[in-house]
C-alpha cells in the first residue's frame, strides 16, 4: 500500500477474531468506502496454503460492519434448521457487540494539466429528442477543450425529423448522423464506436447538460490515474426545466460529499469517457440488451474484466433531465404492456410475450446468466424472493403470499428470455 494512502486509515478493525478477516475487511473497505484503488498484481507473493477459516462470529460481525441489517438476516435464515441455533447466538450477540465504523476518506490527487493534444469522439444514441441532443451539442461548443466529432445515432422516425438540428455550420466541431434503422441504444452505439476517430471516446445521453471544463476534466483525471476509463457524477435534474444554473445548486449541497476519486461501483452510459483502444477491445454494447435493462453493468464488468480500471471522476458532472417523453426507454414502457397495442421487444425474438409478463427484466436476467456461477445464480434467485416477501411491511405479507405463484410464474418467463439469450451468445451487430 502507499505510504500516503495507509497514513490516511492508519488503522485495520481489531473486532475480528481473525486477521485475515481483518485485511478481507480493510481492502473491502478500501474498494467500497474510503475510495482506494486496489489492483491485483500477479504472483506479487509466493503462492501457499490458501485456505481461509472465517469463524461464525467474524462473519456476521463482517455483515453488521459492511452492509444494511436485513442482509445478516438473511443469511441466518439460509444456514438452516440444524444451523440455526449457533447462528442465532452469533448473530445476535454480534449485532449488540459490533461498533460502527468511522469513515476515512483517501483524498483525490490534483489534476494534472492535458498532457499533449489527445482528441475526443462524444457519441449520442437519441430517438424523438433532437431539441435535447442540440442543447448538449450548445454546450460542447462552449468547452475549454473541444471535442474532435459528435456522433449522432439518431432512431427518430423520418416523418418526425427537423433539418435545423444538427447542422454542422453551427458547431466548430463535426456533426456527424446517422439516422438508426435498427432497434436499440446498443446497436446505436455500436454503430456510432464505428465512426469514432479520436483517442478518447465520450459516452452520453441525450438528455444531458454539462459545464464548461466537463471534457477537459474527463481527460485531465485520466491522465493523471493513469487510467482508460471514468464514469462523470450524474446528478438527476428535478424537472425538464432546469439547467446549468440548477447543476451548481446541487452540486453545492453535496459538496461534502462529492470529492473523491476510487473505483466506481457501476458504468455510466449517460456520462463516461474511456479511451478508444480499450473501446475497441471490448468491440462495444452486447445487443442481447437491447430493448431493457443492464448494458451499462454489463459493459463496466467486462472493463474490469478485461484488467482495467473503471473510476468515479467528481469533476466532470452532468445535469440529467429525463424527459417523459421520447429516448429508447420505449421500447422499456412497451414492455410493461399487454396484448395487440403492444411492440414486440428485441430480447422477444421470435418467443412474443403474451399473458404472463416476464419480472425481472429479461435483460437484467441475462446479464446474471452471462456474469456469475450457477450457484451464485440459484442464490440470486432465493434472495429475490425472499426480498419481495419480507423486506416491505409485514402487514402486507398475505397478500404478497397470495401473489406469490403469478411471481414465480413471471420470474420463470424471466429465466426462459434469458436463457435463449445466453443460447444466442454475446453479440455486436
Amino acid at each position: 500500500m502507499r505510504e500516503s494512502v495507509w497514513n490516511q486509515i492508519n488503522s485495520v478493525d481489531h473486532q475480528y477474531q481473525s486477521s485475515l478477516v481483518a485485511g478481507l475487511d480493510l481492502g473491502y473497505n478500501m474498494l467500497r468506502n474510503q475510495h482506494g484503488v486496489p489492483l491485483f498484481i500477479q504472483n506479487l507473493y509466493a503462492s501457499g496454503d490458501t485456505t481461509i477459516k472465517i469463524s461464525t462470529k467474524d462473519r456476521y460481525t463482517f455483515f453488521f460492519k459492511n452492509f444494511k441489517s436485513h442482509h445478516a438476516l438473511y443469511m441466518l435464515l439460509r444456514k438452516g434448521l440444524w444451523a440455526f441455533p449457533k447462528e442465532l447466538k452469533a448473530y445476535l450477540q454480534t449485532r449488540k457487540q459490533t461498533k460502527k465504523r468511522i469513515e476515512k476518506k483517501i483524498l483525490p490527487r490534483e489534476l494534472q494539466p492535458i498532457k499533449g493534444t489527445p482528441t475526443v469522439s462524444l457519441v449520442i444514441p437519441t430517438m424523438r429528442r433532437q431539441e435535447y441532443t442540440q442543447f448538449l451539442l450548445e454546450d460542447h461548443k462552449k468547452q475549454t477543450y473541444l471535442i474532435k466529432e459528435a456522433i449522432i445515432v439518431d432512431a427518430t422516425p423520418e416523418e418526425d425529423r427537423d433539418d435545423k438540428y444538427y447542422r454542422n455550420e453551427d458547431f466548430p466541431f463535426d456533426v456527424v448522423v446517422k439516422w438508426q434503422t435498427s432497434k436499440g441504444s446498443c446497436r446505436a452505439r455500436n454503430e456510432a464506436i464505428d465512426l469514432c476517430t479520436g483517442d478518447y471516446i465520450i459516452f452520453a445521453d441525450d438528455d444531458v447538460r454539462i459545464q464548461d471544463d466537463f471534457v477537459e476534466n474527463h481527460l485531465r483525471l485520466l491522465q493523471t490515474y493513469n487510467a482508460k476509463a471514468c464514469n462523470g457524477l450524474d446528478i438527476m435534474a428535478d424537472h425538464v426545466k432546469q439547467d446549468l444554473s440548477d447543476l451548481e445548486h446541487k452540486l453545492a449541497k453535496i459538496e461534502n460529499r462529492r470529492w473523491y476519486v476510487g473505483v466506481s461501483s457501476m458504468f455510466s452510459n449517460a456520462n463516461s469517457c474511456v479511451h478508444r483502444d480499450l473501446v475497441k477491445k471490448l468491440i462495444g454494447n452486447d445487443i442481447n440488451f437491447d430493448g431493457g435493462y443492464g448494458e451499462d453493468s454489463d459493459f463496466g464488468l467486462r472493463i474490469l474484466q478485461a484488467g482495467y480500471v473503471l473510476l468515479h471522476n467528481p469533476y466532470s458532472p452532468n445535469l440529467h433531465l429525463k424527459p417523459p417523453q421520447g429516448g429508447y426507454r420505449w421500447w422499456g414502457n412497451e414492455a410493461k404492456k399487454k396484448g395487440k397495442k403492444r411492440k414486440s421487444q428485441p430480447w422477444e425474438l421470435d418467443n412474443p410475450v403474451k399473458n404472463i409478463r416476464p419480472v425481472p427484466s429479461p435483460t437484467i436476467t441475462y446479464g446474471v446468466l452471462k456474469h456469475y456461477t450457477s450457484s451464485q445464480i440459484k442464490e440470486w434467485r432465493v434472495k429475490h424472493f425472499f426480498l419481495y416477501l419480507f423486506k416491505r411491511n409485514l402487514g402486507s405479507l398475505p397478500l404478497r403470499l397470495v401473489k406469490l405463484p403469478l411471481k414465480q410464474l413471471q420470474f420463470s418467463k424471466s429465466l426462459t428470455y434469458g436463457k435463449a439469450l445466453i443460447k444466442l451468445g454475446t453479440r455486436y451487430r
